[in-house]
């Protein structure tokens, strides 16, 4: 009816490839309205790692196989999924270890009982910007302007690295399409303002 919607991040795309049944189908069910962001996820570590760049923790870790630990907010995030894949391109074991959340996994992650994050940019930053974290480089093919100092990892020795996440709004597919439409421009409106940006 239009007054329904539903902002969600990248699990609603991921979901129906990691769980063989789902209550909805993202694609039958939904029908897009806008995105309102994307963002990488950094690659962080304990301050006390002896990696000070993405090579040395590969070096690390094909130096102490069994033993490295990545930590993750949940199994399917992009934080979980980022460190799956940077295993699969790096060539490199490390076992996950998945968090209810990204609070207990950043409480383990300062002291070092995990080695290393792919945590959402927003939530890492003033951790890594405080001195609590390193930074060793961001998820996305190219540098965050919240952080461009950061190298991408895949400028960093892992060449066709790209992950980043997103939110976007979505409405029931039998949502009239001019409610969508009106709907899709309120929110580039709102979103071209300096304020929101």
């Amino acid at each position: 009816d239009g007054y329904t919607m539903l902002l969600q991040s990248m699990p609603l795309a991921v979901n129906r490839f990691l769980f063989a049944t789902l209550p909805y189908d993202p694609v039958a069910d939904l029908a897009p309205v806008s995105l309102l962001c994307d963002y990488p996820n950094v690659m962080a570590v304990p301050i006390t790692s002896p990696a000070r760049s993405v090579a040395e923790f590969i070096a690390y870790a094909k130096a102490n196989p069994g033993k490295v630990t990545f930590a993750s907010s949940g199994n399917g995030t992009s934080v979980h999924l980022s460190g799956e894949l940077f295993k699969r391109m790096a060539g490199i074991e490390m076992i996950h270890v998945p968090y209810r959340g990204a609070g207990p996994a950043l409480n383990d992650l300062i002291p070092g009982r995990v080695d290393v994050m792919f945590n959402n940019i927003g939530a890492v930053l003033p951790l890594i910007q405080a001195g609590k974290l390193r930074a060793l480089a961001v998820t996305t093919a190219k540098r965050s302007p919240a952080a461009p100092e950061l190298p991408t990892i895949a400028e960093s020795g892992v060449p066709g690295f790209d992950v980043s996440s997103w939110y976007a709004v979505f409405m029931p597919v039998k949502t009239p399409p001019a409610i969508v439409r009106k709907a899709n421009a309120d929110i580039v409106a709102a979103l071209a303002t300096a304020e929101t940006r």
